[in-house]
């Protein structure tokens, strides 16, 4: 059996290689700076319009959720003066964005936004149970080589959020007003600030050098700034499990279901958040009662036993929700003035958990690339600089994108043998224990922002699978059906890389951007 990993390991590493060698660079769009949706307006043509006081704001911000409230309190920190426009001040109520993974905590850290995890009663995650067909495993992360307050965190959303406000807000320099953003303002191809709309109803424009767009997976102005393509691969239905204990404490759980994932973790000390994949975009209709005959007939037998009675309970209370799940590559026109970050900006499936990570390694990535830069009015030569942020952001969103894509596809149930061998050998490999649990976790928990271990750790599964099925005698029918095997993996992991550019995930030294200095007339003496 060592054997077998090891040539496991060689001919995995062979196969992405040549597979990678072999796929065309995308080449980034350029043609969207003077493309310009409904969203975008002339300066001119609102100049008879009022006019905020924003006090001659540096950034604008638009949308204050996980992402835009984090980015205010860090570029206030660092001196910057901010205007962040949200559209709803009240606590949201959400039922995604509630799993913070510990790569997610440890930028936390790095942007000194880790206490705003406390007073929520905020539950620590060491890792996760994986179930299926009677069988479970415990996948812990590893942590070893961390303080020990390094951990996943699981919460509601809302709490969390209102914490990153709250915490923005402490900053002087940083001024958050409630309203909805119609238009960003654009003047000869730069754009220059944006038209709001307040509580009120009173239009007003906001203007600054640069405009931060985060305005969560419903933007309604990413379109100006992006190639936007939107898939909706499942949905979400959400329900509070209360008052009962999971399988196994402070850990997330997955049930390999059929015909899709069940998610479980708590999110309070009495509250456990169960979140049930739907496949399509329709799903039973909540008000005729065919999804609680749905939940009840189809989902809760297949649920752990120790969480059948309270799951039952919860759909008998009727507090359900649904959310769509969906994943969009960033794809972003470099435009000057403006930066997309977010939802708005890149979407994933939210099986794994790592939106919230993705988003605050990327607001790292800003603030560390803006630091040198005293001034941001000179909005071609920064748009120019900025380039980069695209390239260095990829080590950690790529990997944590396409790992999430990749697993929905391998853990969703299918008729055919080769996915159904591919979903056993999936569980039996992190069964293993040892590099074989501890490396797929660590590149789900954002420890380990690797897109080639990714692609190796995902073909050794793929080969392990391969293994079981000609081991101790192949037959020709086992043989086609490991060939499909290994024809299906490619077929699952490939689209996604080539989505998220190759040449960005494992070649960014070739990218000139990521050599990019800063501008030289803004450079610090």
């Amino acid at each position: 059996m060592a054997d077998q990993f090891v040539w496991g390991w060689i001919l995995s590493s062979l196969l992405a290689l040549v597979a990678l060698f072999g796929m065309a660079v995308r080449k980034p769009r350029r043609d969207g700076i003077s493309r310009r949706s409904e969203c975008v307006k002339s300066v001119a043509a609102v100049s008879g319009e009022c006019r905020s006081d924003n006090g001659g704001a540096d950034v604008i911000i638009v949308g204050a959720g996980v992402a835009g409230a984090a980015l205010a309190h860090t570029l206030g920190k660092d001196g910057r003066r901010v205007h962040v426009i949200e559209r709803e001040l009240t606590e949201p109520d959400r039922i995604v964005g509630e799993l913070l993974q510990p790569g997610g905590y440890l930028k936390l850290l790095e942007l000194g936004l880790e206490d705003c995890v406390e007073e929520i009663d905020a539950q620590r995650v060491f890792g996760y149970a994986l179930f299926k067909d009677g069988k479970h495993t415990r996948l812990s992360y590893p942590l070893e080589k961390f303080q020990s307050d390094v951990s996943g965190r699981s919460f509601h959303n809302g709490r969390f959020i209102q914490r990153m406000r709250k915490k923005a807000v402490s900053l002087p320099n940083v001024r958050l007003e409630q309203g909805t953003v119609t238009t960003l303002l654009e003047e000869k191809g730069t754009i220059k600030g944006v038209q709001y709309k307040t509580k009120d109803g009173k239009e007003l424009t906001a203007f600054a050098p640069l405009t931060v767009v985060c305005d969560g997976c419903f933007s309604n102005l990413r379109r100006s700034l992006c190639n936007p393509k939107v898939d909706v691969p499942s949905c979400f239905v959400g329900l509070v499990l209360e008052n009962c204990q999971l399988p196994y404490a402070n850990h997330g759980h997955v049930v390999l279901a059929d015909p899709s994932p069940i998610l479980l973790y708590p999110i309070s000390s009495t509250e456990v958040r169960c979140l049930v994949d739907v496949p399509g975009q329709k799903v039973p209709s909540i008000a005729s009662g065919e999804m609680a005959d749905y939940l009840k007939t189809v989902v809760a037998p297949q649920v752990p036993p120790e969480l059948y009675d309270s799951f039952i309970a919860a759909v008998d209370k009727g507090s359900i929700r649904t959310m769509p799940n969906r994943s969009m590559p960033a794809a972003p026109y470099p435009t000057p003035g403006a930066l997309l970050m977010g939802d708005a900006f890149n979407m994933r499936h939210p099986l794994t958990g790592g939106g919230m990570t993705v988003a605050l390694s990327d607001i790292v990535v800003l603030r560390d690339l803006l630091r040198p830069l005293r001034d941001l009015s000179d909005a071609p030569t920064l748009c120019r600089y900025l380039e980069s942020f695209y390239t260095l952001r990829k080590p950690v969103a790529s990997t944590i994108n396409t790992l999430a894509g990749a697993l929905y596809k391998v853990f969703c149930a299918s008729p055919d043998q080769a996915r159904k061998e591919m979903r056993q050998a999936c569980f039996d490999y992190l069964s293993l224990g040892g590099v074989f649990s501890t490396g797929p976790v660590s590149l789900l928990s954002g420890l380990n922002p690797r897109p080639l271990s990714l692609v190796l750790h995902f073909f050794a599964v793929a080969i392990y699978g391969v293994g079981r099925l000609l081991l101790p005698f192949p037959s020709p029918k086992r043989i086609w059906v490991g060939a499909r095997l290994i024809s299906g993996a490619s077929g699952i992991i490939f689209p996604i890389i080539k989505a998220e550019g190759v040449r960005q995930m494992f070649f960014p030294v070739t990218v000139p951007a990521y050599y990019r200095a800063p501008p030289v007339k803004y450079e610090q003496d």
